[in-house]
C-alpha cells in the first residue's frame, strides 16, 4: 500500500488527535505531561522518517526522497526545542494551558505535508494546516494587547499570501492542465514553448511562499510579529516554519519549473539581495532583541536564497547546509532570549543583557557563541554555511551576489557583536533570574553544536548533498 510512505505524517496526526483528547480530561495540571507527550510524537515521527523509503504516494500528491526526509528532520527537530523552550515560559506568563503544545504539533503537521507536497494542491493544504495554528500561536497571551495585534497582523497578511498562491496556482493549472508536480515538469521540458500566463503564475507562487519565509519585499510582517508573539512562538516561528517553505520554494523552482530556470532566477536574486541588504542595515537602530532577531532572519533568508538563485547541485548542497546551521544556532538565541527573567519579568531589550558576562557567565558564553556564529566568524558552523552558499555564488558566476552577501556579513556584524560588547564590557544592571533545566539543556546543546561542527561536518554535509541530489535527480 503507497499510503505507508507517509506514515510520519499519519502518525503525528494521530497522535495529535489522541493527545488533543487526553488534553481536555479535566485535570489540575495538564500542559506538563501533554507537551513531553507531544515532544514524544514528535521524536517517533523523527524515528519513523530516518526509516521512510523512498517514492510517491496518494495518487501522486506525496513524494517522499531523500531531500524531504534531510528537511523534515530539520522541522520535527525545531518543533520539539519549540515546545521544550515553552515549558517553563508558559508557566510563568500564565499561558500553561494544553492547546499550546498541540498547535505546535499539527503547526508541524503541515511543515511536513509541505515539504513532501508533490503537487499544488497538496501545496496549499500544507500551507493553510502550518498557518492555520500559527495564527492562533501568534496571539497565544490574549491578557496582552501586543500578541494580540501580532496575531491580528500575521492572519491578515498571511491571508492575503495564501491568496496570491491560490491566483499563481490556478494560473498554472488553467495553462498547463494538471498542477501535479511531475506532469507540469514534462509540460515544462521545452521553454520557448511556455505561455507568459504561466510565468506569471509562478511569480505568484514565488509570491506567496516568499511570504512565509520572510524575505523582501514580503518580510513587513516579521518584526511586529516576532515582538508581539510569545517568545517561545517566535522561535518555532523562526525555525520550522521557514524550514518547510524553503523547502517548497526548493522543490517547487527546482522540480516542475526547473527547466523555467531562466525566468525565475532573476526574481529569486533580487529577493535574495533586498533580504541580505534590508537585514543587515534595518536591524542597526534596534533596541529590542525580538526585533533585531526578526531583521537577522530576514537577511539569512537572504544568504539561504543566494544557494536558491544559483539552480544548481551546489547551490543546494549549500542552501541545505544553511538552514540545518542556521535552525540550531537560532533555537540557542532564542533559548537565551527566554531565559532573560528579572525578579520574575521577561525582559527582551539589549540593554538588559549588560554584564551577563559577570553575573551568568555560562549564559552570556552560550550567547557569544551564537552571536559570532551568526556574524560568520570562523571556526563556528555559520562561518560555514556562509561559506558553503558564496562558494555556491562564486562557482555558478553569480559574483554581485557574493560580494553583496561578504558586505552585508560584515555590516550585520556589527550589531551581533555590539550584544557581545554589551555583555562582557558594561557595567551590570542586575543579575537576571537563574535559567530551567530545559532551557539550560537546549542552550547547552545548540551551543555545542554551532561551537564543535567544524571538527564532525562529514555526516551533515553528505545527508545535504544526498539531499540535493534526490531533488535534483
Amino acid at each position: 500500500m503507497t499510503w505507508t510512505l507517509a506514515l510520519p505524517e499519519l502518525v503525528l496526526a494521530v497522535s495529535g488527535l489522541v493527545i488533543l483528547l487526553a488534553g481536555v480530561i479535566p485535570r489540575k495540571d495538564t500542559f506538563f505531561p501533554v507537551s513531553m507527550a507531544c515532544v514524544g510524537a514528535l521524536l517517533l515521527a523523527a524515528m519513523l522518517v530516518l526509516g521512510q523509503p523512498e517514492g510517491t504516494a496518494l495518487g501522486g500528491h506525496y513524494v517522499s526522497d531523500a531531500f524531504s526526509g534531510f528537511m523534515k528532520f530539520l522541522a520535527l527537530a525545531a518543533a520539539a526545542v519549540g515546545i521544550l523552550l515553552s515549558l517553563d515560559f508558559n508557566e510563568r506568563e500564565g499561558m500553561a494551558r494544553f492547546e499550546f503544545p498541540v498547535l505546535m504539533l499539527f503547526a508541524t503537521l503541515g511543515a511536513m505535508v509541505m515539504i513532501s507536497a508533490n503537487d499544488l494542491l497538496s501545496l496549499y493544504m500544507g500551507l493553510e494546516l502550518l498557518s492555520l495554528p500559527l495564527y492562533v500561536l501568534a496571539a497565544f497571551n490574549r491578557d496582552n494587547g501586543r500578541s494580540a495585534e501580532a496575531g491580528l497582523k500575521y492572519f491578515v497578511l498571511g491571508a492575503l499570501a495564501s491568496g496570491l498562491l491560490l491566483y499563481g496556482s490556478s494560473l498554472v493549472y488553467g495553462f498547463a492542465g494538471t498542477t501535479n508536480f511531475d506532469r507540469l515538469g514534462e509540460a515544462f521540458s521545452e521553454p520557448n514553448g511556455v505561455s507568459a500566463g504561466v510565468i506569471v503564475g509562478v511569480v505568484f507562487v514565488i509570491t506567496g511562499l516568499a511570504f512565509k519565509v520572510s524575505a523582501v519585499p514580503f518580510h513587513m510582517w516579521t518584526p511586529d510579529v516576532y515582538e508581539g508573539a510569545p517568545t517561545p512562538v517566535t522561535a518555532f516561528f523562526a525555525s520550522a516554519p521557514k524550514v518547510a517553505a524553503i523547502a517548497l520554494l526548493a522543490r517547487v523552482l527546482l522540480g516542475p519549473f526547473g527547466d523555467l530556470v531562466a525566468q525565475w532566477q532573476q526574481v529569486i536574486l533580487l529577493v535574495s539581495l533586498g533580504s541580505m541588504i534590508l537585514g543587515a542595515f534595518a536591524a542597526i537602530g534596534q533596541r529590542n532583541l525580538k526585533r533585531l532577531m526578526a531583521y537577522s532572519s530576514i537577511g539569512h533568508v537572504g544568504y539561504a536564497l543566494m544557494g536558491l538563485a544559483v539552480g544548481s547541485d551546489i547551490g543546494l548542497r549549500g542552501l541545505l547546509v544553511y538552514m540545518a546551521i542556521y535552525v540550531f544556532m537560532n533555537l540557542g538565541t532564542f533559548a537565551v532570549l527566554v531565559s532573560m527573567r528579572r525578579a520574575g519579568r521577561s525582559v527582551e531589550g539589549i540593554d538588559d543583557l549588560a554584564g551577563l558576562g559577570r553575573t551568568d557567565p555560562v549564559t552570556a558564553m552560550w550567547m557569544a557563541i551564537f552571536m559570532f556564529s551568526m556574524a560568520g566568524i570562523p571556526p563556528l558552523a555559520g562561518f560555514f554555511g556562509k561559506l558553503y552558499v558564496f562558494l555556491a555564488a562564486v562557482q555558478g558566476g553569480f559574483w554581485t551576489l557574493a560580494v553583496v552577501g561578504v558586505l552585508t556579513s560584515v555590516v550585520s556584524a556589527y550589531y551581533y557583536l555590539r550584544i557581545v560588547k554589551v555583555m562582557y564590557f558594561d557595567a551590570p544592571v542586575g543579575s537576571l533570574d537563574p535559567a530551567s533545566t530545559s532551557l539550560t539543556m537546549v542552550m547547552a546543546g545548540t551551543g555545542l553544536f554551532t561551537a564543535l561542527f567544524a571538527l564532525w561536518p562529514a555526516p551533515m554535509l553528505a545527508a545535504a548533498a544526498a539531499a540535493a541530489a534526490a531533488l535534483l535527480g
